[in-house]
């Protein structure tokens, strides 16, 4: 899988731009603030409509104009996909695939796979398990329709179930109800989360001893708000009925899967709280280019890799194993300079100059 093709039309400091892409390695470099990373927010945006660094999509619009466009050429291996997005000030967007109008984003994901690695990524080892869980849910949705669609149904029974829990007589019978959903699809996306890291640890743990020169041993476990057996499903019934007083007490679901984590473990010691930096920095590089194995392993095919500012951060060992691994995946990295890069570059990449929203 491989861009061909990128256009923008009035998105962010890009009035008008077509951008043609080498097969393996793309570099985009310029001083800061210059519109690099958002050439790759907006390739991001196409896999599944949103943004990795806002919520508020009018942001993607240029101030003056009343909608953006971004329109994306991949080759893949069995039907080349076009995907176009247009983004309205009012918070709609309209977005079609091979000329055929969408309506659920549900069916955008997984239509083209990347993998993001950005200095943000950071938070994954060190701050709150809802980052981790968004990281967990975003790689896998990618990979399994069904998994984003239980997500979806599990978040807004979630919701509903909050509201009851809200009122001064919260109904009980009503509580029963959301009870049996919520266990249903919970079970499924604690399923899938399990596997997920299961093969997580299959390729990260060889990973992270070549990054690391056999120095590190690196797990991952998935951490459950309640006890689990093989019967996940009725564990969870049998917690939520437990915990009833407590939720309607705290007026919010207190046990599923919304409140589950993984941890990192280096050596055996919580990455979290005991690793350093650079330690923190390593795993979440393991977790990035185990994630392409994952999905190449799935999909038959490697998905495109996007490096937002992070080769600047990484030291000798790690910037040389990655720029050594991406031989056969499309890669498309920001930098401020390329000095360093030149003995590891393809002899085929391609490096574009970025100023003030142009592109030599």
């Amino acid at each position: 899988m491989f861009i061909k093709n990128l256009q923008l039309l009035s998105y962010r400091n890009y009035e008008n731009i077509s951008i043609n892409f080498e097969k393996n390695v793309n570099v985009f470099m310029g001083d800061n603030a210059q519109g690099k990373t958002n050439i790759l927010e907006s390739i991001y945006y196409c896999a599944f409509a949103k943004s990795h660094r806002t919520n508020k999509d009018k942001e993607l619009i240029s101030w003056d104009k009343e909608r953006a466009l971004i329109s994306l050429n991949i080759a893949k291996e069995r039907l080349d996909k076009k995907i176009d997005i247009s983004i309205f000030k009012d918070g709609k967007k309209g977005i079609k695939v091979n000329s055929i109008k969408i309506n659920k984003i549900g069916e955008l994901v997984g239509v083209f796979n990347v993998v993001m690695f950005s200095p943000e990524d950071l938070k994954i080892a060190k701050e709150s398990p809802g980052i981790r869980r968004k990281f967990l849910d975003m790689e896998i949705s990618q990979l399994n329709k069904k998994y984003y669609y239980s997500l979806v149904q599990y978040n807004k029974i979630l919701s509903e179930r909050n509201t009851v829990l809200k009122k001064n007589n919260a109904e009980e019978s009503m509580l029963d109800i959301y009870d049996i959903q919520l266990s249903k699809y919970g079970e499924y996306i604690i399923k899938q989360r399990i596997e997920y890291l299961n093969n997580l640890n299959s390729h990260g743990k060889q990973i992270h001893r070549d990054i690391t020169s056999g120095k590190e041993e690196i797990e991952f476990k998935y951490i459950n708000s309640f006890k689990i057996t093989e019967n996940i499903s009725e564990d969870m019934l049998k917690a939520l009925s437990k915990d009833r007083k407590k939720d309607i007490e705290r007026r919010i679901t207190n046990i599923g899967p919304h409140r589950d984590d993984f941890s990192i473990f280096i050596n055996d010691m919580d990455a979290k709280n005991y690793a350093s930096q650079g330690q923190q920095r390593t795993a979440v590089l393991t977790i990035k280019f185990a994630s392409l194995q994952i999905i190449k392993d799935i999909m038959g095919e490697y998905p495109v890799l996007l490096l937002d500012d992070v080769l600047s951060e990484l030291d000798f060992n790690r910037k040389r194993y990655v720029l050594s691994s991406i031989n056969n995946i499309q890669t498309i990295i920001t930098c401020t300079g390329i000095e360093d890069l030149y003995n590891y570059l393809d002899p085929n990449a391609k490096v574009f100059k970025v100023k003030k929203g142009a592109i030599i």
